[in-house]
């Protein structure tokens, strides 16, 4: 065998897998990315910000989330305790890399009023606790990982596979887009968010039972930062679901980052919008998500298909991300340039097209987003004024989840998928708890 392990994808479900298992002695361990080192990406260029070194994660603002209900399905494999017990180790090693020690929503007493006047408004708050690595610090903690798996095991960026090797029943190893094929013993995969489609095709060759996911359809809205300052002092980020009176859809809110900046992304030549903060540079606005949860059955079952076709749209008629005032949308009337100059929220994100979103959403979409903007109201006035911004598309793409067991482990022997690009996880922190679970049943079997 060339190596014990090879790990495809250096996110941080990669990442921990390949600390956890130099820590427990296990050294032929080669970690494969095939986007660039960290020391080369740039937040600054789009192609950069979901793949190389660190993942898609590597320029957001770093939420690791102290919950077992937030961020994953991870407590399908573990009992709560034990989870709870796996996160708060995962939250440790990344403190003592660097992240700072400040947790948001401890005081229970305050979450406890939060969610009370969260419940009048028909809203659930899902109580959790946040640390706020911050933008600006994310990439130096992947540093120090970096530097630290350096000495320990093999790593080679700029280096994409092509396909997992496996004979009927166990793996044997990848071949890289080059040609080249590397013998293994374990294979893990970890592909993350932007691996999500090449991992629906490895799955297919190989065999692998997967389930669809939701796909997660709506808007980045900024607003002046004072208008959630009392819920953001309290929890950082308050993650809100409705439930639409009209579709009875499932609505929720994602990301919330005060003081922050609205951001591009691009995802297989598309480009979509999200947001992060840092923990020192302030902006004057908060800007979060509100995602509308969508699930398909037969005929249709390829809800990413379905997501990068209005991501597509949005593009088309932008030429990359539109945003409107909110008091445009509801006249019925296109956002332009003149408009958007006596909007009393000033964009931090230059770039963005002024139009209607109305032609981007199916009507089921945006109503429900209306809906829980109405609903956000009651708790955070000046949250449905006509000159709150809503930038379009946010899309989450989620990979079909693959069946694998509690280890992680696949049907086919010693190959192990984590992460995002299993569809299990969904955060920073669960993502990278799914490495320590892989690389720990390896330790043993090696």
């Amino acid at each position: 065998m060339d190596y014990d392990v090879v790990i495809v994808g250096a996110g941080p479900a990669g990442i921990f897998a390949a600390l956890t298992l130099a820590d427990l002695g296990v050294s032929r361990v080669l970690l494969l990315e095939k986007g660039k080192d960290c020391t080369l990406r740039s937040q600054h260029h789009i192609e950069d910000r979901l793949c190389g070194w660190g993942g898609a994660g590597a320029f957001s603002d770093g939420k690791l989330t102290l919950s077992t209900d937030v961020g994953g399905n991870l407590q399908d494999f573990l009992e709560e305790q034990r989870l709870f017990e796996l996160l708060q180790q995962t939250d440790e090693i990344y403190v003592a890399h660097g992240a700072p020690d400040r947790i948001f929503g401890a005081d229970w007493v305050q979450v406890e009023a939060l969610a009370d006047q969260a419940r009048l408004a028909d809203l659930e708050l899902i109580p959790n606790r946040i640390r706020h690595i911050g933008t600006e610090n994310c990439i130096k903690v992947l540093e120090r990982f970096r530097d630290v798996l350096t000495h320990k095991i093999h790593i080679r960026t700029d280096c994409a596979v092509s396909d997992i090797l496996a004979d009927p029943g166990r793996v044997q190893g990848v071949r890289l887009a080059d040609g080249k094929r590397i013998d293994a013993r374990f294979v893990v995969l970890a592909p993350g968010r932007s691996g999500a489609r090449w991992m629906k095709q490895q799955a297919d060759q190989l065999g692998l039972k997967a389930r669809s996911t939701s796909v997660d359809i709506g808007v980045r809205v900024e607003l002046p930062a004072p208008v959630l300052k009392s819920i953001t002092d309290i929890t950082y980020e308050s993650k809100l679901v409705h439930y639409s009176k009209t579709f009875d859809d499932k609505v929720r809110t994602f990301c919330m980052n005060p003081y922050g900046e609205v951001v591009t992304e691009e995802n297989n030549g598309l480009i979509t919008v999200n947001g992060h903060s840092y923990a020192e540079k302030r902006s004057q606005n908060t800007n979060f998500a509100i995602l509308v949860s969508s699930f398909f059955t037969e005929p249709f079952d390829d809800p990413i298909a379905y997501g990068h076709d209005i991501a597509r749209l949005a593009n088309l008629l932008g030429g990359g991300v539109l945003v409107q005032r909110l008091g445009d949308l509801l006249a019925g009337r296109r956002s332009t340039r003149k408009r958007m100059e006596r909007c009393l929220t000033k964009p931090t994100l230059d770039d963005a097209t002024p139009g209607d979103l109305s032609f981007v959403f199916p009507y089921r979409h945006l109503l429900s987003i209306i809906e829980m903007l109405q609903a956000l109201e009651k708790i955070a006035p000046g949250v449905y004024s006509r000159h709150t911004l809503l930038y379009g598309v946010e899309v989450k793409f989620y990979s079909r989840r693959v069946d694998v067991s509690p280890e992680m482990e696949s049907a086919i022997q010693n190959l192990f998928i984590i992460g995002d690009g299993a569809g299990i996880t969904r955060g920073l922190l669960q993502a990278s708890a799914s490495g320590i679970l892989a690389a720990r049943a390896i330790t043993a079997r090696v």
